[in-house]
């Protein structure tokens, strides 16, 4: 249910810009909006990534200990693990809003979204964005770059563990409890992946690419 709440949140947050932009027939955002939905996307990406960890180390303990899963898992321990998730995505995303304002910009600034991201507004500036960046680039590192190392991480584990079932055919309906999980996985990780390469080395280059990458890893993932 928490996964569901993050896809809805995250496609949720689109919508405001997209309504003031294509309803409105609005041509410039407030700031004050921008910053605003750049902290709930990326915050809400950053929930979706750690339920997505959550759910590799579910899998991870029902076949690696099956008889000890139901004490190892308990109710109390996933509500600690839930609310640690949300807290790290305040915290990790707070600074970002907040740095913005110490920024200046052109008077005329044109977004390659119809939605605000931190790299897409950090490269609009006009000012050093040093730290900018690198608050950026250490928020990432802990969340989605440790999460998806970890993820990688069970599942080898999880490899390991099955090929040493002697069964075929239990080493495939443990395999099939994960095939779903992955599928979410790479639908989730490798759009925002390319969305990362595309702004940091020439989105300018290929901006259709950029605008389907970022539509793929917003839009995308609440319907599967």
């Amino acid at each position: 249910s928490m996964l569901a709440a993050s896809d809805l949140g995250l496609c949720a947050s689109t919508f405001p810009t997209m309504m003031w932009l294509f309803w409105l027939g609005a041509r410039e955002l407030p700031f004050d909006l921008c910053a605003a939905q750049m902290f709930f996307i990326h915050a809400f990406t950053y929930v979706e990534s750690g339920v997505l960890l959550a759910m590799a180390f579910d899998r991870f303990v029902a076949i690696r200990e099956p008889l000890h899963y139901a004490t190892i898992l308990t109710h109390s321990t996933m509500a600690r693990v839930g609310a640690a998730i949300l807290v790290r995505a305040v915290l990790l995303n707070l600074p970002g809003p907040i740095l913005l304002w110490r920024l200046l910009f052109p008077q005329i600034s044109v977004l390659s979204h119809c939605y605000c991201l931190h790299c897409d507004l950090v490269g609009l500036a006009c000012s050093d964005t040093q730290i900018n960046s690198l608050v950026g680039l250490v928020s990432i590192l802990l969340s989605l770059g440790l999460d998806s190392f970890l993820i990688m991480l069970s599942y080898a584990l999880i490899l390991r563990t099955v090929l040493g079932i002697a069964s075929p055919g239990e080493r495939l309906k443990a395999l099939n409890t994960c095939v779903s999980h992955l599928c979410i996985v790479l639908i989730f990780y490798l759009p925002k992946l390319g969305l990362s390469v595309l702004h940091r080395v020439e989105k300018h280059s290929y901006p259709a690419l950029a605008v389907l990458m970022a539509n793929l890893h917003f839009l995308v993932p609440p319907f599967m």
